[in-house]
């Protein structure tokens, strides 16, 4: 399986602030600097990645009642 294009490449810098943030508050942080990412169970990155939804949902929530109805038309 090949890697697939990133749609806002600018964002990666913050998704894996993001991705550190919810491991450190869920206490993995220092099983990932122990073991590294590609050794983490599925279990802790899925729960790590569930957390990191969760907070982008909350966002993208504020955002939207930010706009009041306001659409923005980048797409």
């Amino acid at each position: 399986m090949g890697k697939r294009k990133k749609l806002y490449p600018k964002a990666e810098n913050e998704l894996d602030s993001l991705k550190q943030e919810v491991a450190e508050k869920l206490n993995l942080d220092d099983d990932i600097e122990k073991r590294g990412w590609e050794n983490m169970t599925t279990r802790e990155v899925g729960k790590i990645g569930g957390n990191m939804v969760k907070k982008m949902i909350k966002f993208a929530e504020k955002e939207m009642d930010e706009r009041d109805g306001k659409i923005d038309e980048e797409d």
